[in-house]
């Protein structure tokens, strides 16, 4: 077996979670309307409880899987994580009632533990020196699997509604098979932590991992610049209609562009920067760009514009995984799971909280009696909360986590 199978394996879950959620925008309006008997305003709300549900149960069990993993390994969550995957997609596709499309997103939200799971194996295999780069391997998959979801979502979507779901389902379906071939456990009874309770949960959790030197800082800078992140997927599609009048097929392509953007600078780049930059100065670099896209992003008037501004925005994504880099070697090896499955609550909480503030200024900023009209003011929101987090991330000290001196740039 070729010892590059399991990496193989575990990124290949990251592109088919990706793929999974990408896979069913193109028909999830026309599956409720068609189960629930809906205008296409009640399809919306509906849409946004089911994803509001999702979101809310991954941070809840984020961190109860995590610490499974340190318990009884990756290898086991993983892939019974990927099994019940499969069920959630099946139920979707045969579900003929609202009730069975909201059990379905509260099983996908319980089980989609991959993320921290993937984080927490990844961390396992890494070196100290290897783990920034590493995590921006899962952003580099994500990206791919992004870009590849809503084109699959759409050529499925012409054989019937419920297709995509059956196709997402027999995909993640396959993979567990790979995995249950190829991928071995990480989790030696050296690192391996009893499992309990009071650190399996997102408030315990925090406490917990919180008491680490240094941490909470970094814990607050990760989950605001979440939040700033999360301004995309909030209102693209809004502002992409209000601004420059986009149809599907453009707000499609940008979407696909900055996807295969973000691959390429999670995959190949933050390696490059990483030989030059220590991760505090990655991610400063990253919160640079990001900040950069943000206010453009927020002024813009033309579309040219938009997608010239997608290389700058996508470089500010080198950002996230050094920031991951650095809380990883904080936290000690029995401590990955946990770790990785608090960060993945702070998301699913940033994106449960993102997108109630940025529809709301969008709102406000659009209504024809505000006296100012700026579609863009959400992203000047969030290049304030970027701002924020570069100033934050200016009080870490490559000491506190054992990070190298490195000049920003060097000519060798």
């Amino acid at each position: 077996m070729s010892k590059n199978l399991p990496l193989v394996f575990v990124l290949l879950t990251v592109t088919i979670d990706a793929i999974g959620i990408g896979i069913i925008i193109p028909v999830m309006p026309d599956l409720i309307q068609e189960v629930g008997g809906a205008s296409i305003a009640d399809a919306a709300l509906w849409g946004g409880v089911l994803a509001a549900s999702f979101s809310f149960m991954q941070f809840l069990c984020g961190p109860t899987v995590g610490s499974l993993s340190d318990r009884y390994g990756r290898r086991p969550v993983l892939l019974i994580s990927l099994l019940f995957m499969t069920l959630d997609y099946i139920i979707m596709g045969v579900a003929h009632v609202m009730v069975l499309l909201f059990i379905g997103r509260v099983v996908g939200g319980i089980t989609a533990s991959t993320p921290a799971t993937v984080g927490a194996y990844i961390a396992d295999i890494s070196k100290p020196d290897e783990k920034a780069k590493n995590f921006g391997l899962i952003g580099a998959f994500f990206g791919i699997g992004f870009v590849l979801g809503p084109l699959f979502g759409a050529l499925f979507a012409e054989f019937g509604t419920r297709v995509p779901f059956f196709a997402a389902a027999i995909i993640a379906f396959a993979n567990f098979v790979l995995g249950y071939f190829v991928l071995p456990e990480t989790v030696t009874d050296e690192i391996r932590r009893p499992f309990e309770w009071k650190r399996a949960n997102p408030i315990g959790s925090l406490y917990h991992i919180g008491k680490l030197p240094g941490l909470k800082l970094l814990l607050l800078v990760f989950f605001l610049i979440q939040i700033a992140f999360a301004v995309y997927p909030a209102i693209w599609s809004f502002y992409g209609i209000e601004r420059f009048g986009w149809g599907p097929t453009l707000i499609g392509v940008s979407l696909a562009c900055y996807g295969i953007m973000l691959a390429f600078v999670q995959g190949w780049f933050i390696r490059f920067i990483l030989k030059y930059l220590t991760e505090k100065q990655t991610v400063i670099f990253g919160f640079f760009f990001e900040i950069v896209g943000f206010v453009g992003y927020g002024i813009i008037k033309e579309e040219i514009y938009a997608f010239l501004l997608i290389p700058f925005g996508a470089l500010g994504a080198v950002g996230v995984p050094a920031l991951q880099g650095i809380m990883s070697r904080i936290a000690a090896p029995n401590q990955q799971g946990e770790l990785q499955g608090l960060l993945t609550s702070l998301t699913s909480l940033a994106f449960i909280v993102s997108p109630l503030i940025m529809t709301g200024i969008f709102y406000m900023f659009v209504d024809p009696e505000f006296p100012i009209y700026l579609p863009g003011a959400p992203f000047l929101f969030s290049a304030l909360v970027a701002i924020v987090c570069f100033g934050l991330i200016q009080f870490v000290k490559e000491s506190d986590y054992g990070g190298e001196k490195k000049f920003y740039f060097s000519l060798k």
